[in-house]
């Protein structure tokens, strides 16, 4: 008995801890995010310490794009002209972001969402827990990049 009891108060915790996200904390994916780790189902996580790319989105309304851009050591970024329309769509009480380019379709659950963390869950039970962007400091000075 205390076994099935210990089993449905974990549970009750487990699903409590799910970040229940609002139609307002959707703008919260306006600007730069960097991969710094990739959860897989099946095979050992991945982390990164530097990335050459970043993933930049911009929303409105919950219609926009999302585009891969490199950062350079002078704070700006490379960008081109390749970009995926995204929707956000609310599905009981998930949020989705429809990904369409003219060769595919797919899209992604947002796990979590913070001004400091996003996580994303695709089909293949694969999640990306990013961070947001800051720019490149290599003089290690403390000084921020305008």
């Amino acid at each position: 008995m205390k076994k099935v009891v210990g089993f449905f108060v974990l549970i009750l915790v487990f699903l409590s801890c799910k970040q229940n996200i609002k139609t307002e904390d959707v703008a919260l994916l306006n600007g730069y995010w960097e991969v710094k780790k990739v959860v897989f189902d099946s095979i050992e996580d991945k982390e990164y310490r530097m990335n050459e790319v970043y993933d930049y989105f911009r929303i409105v309304k919950d219609k926009g794009i999302r585009k891969k851009v490199m950062p350079q050591l002078d704070g700006t970024f490379l960008v081109n002209d390749v970009e995926e329309k995204v929707a956000v769509r609310y599905e009981d009480d998930r949020v989705f972001i429809d990904y369409t380019t003219p060769y595919m379709k797919w899209s992604e659950e947002i796990i979590a969402l913070t001004n400091e963390e996003l996580v994303l869950l695709n089909k293949d039970k694969t999640e990306y827990h990013y961070k947001r962007a800051t720019a490149i400091n290599l003089m290690g000075d403390g000084k921020e990049i305008k």
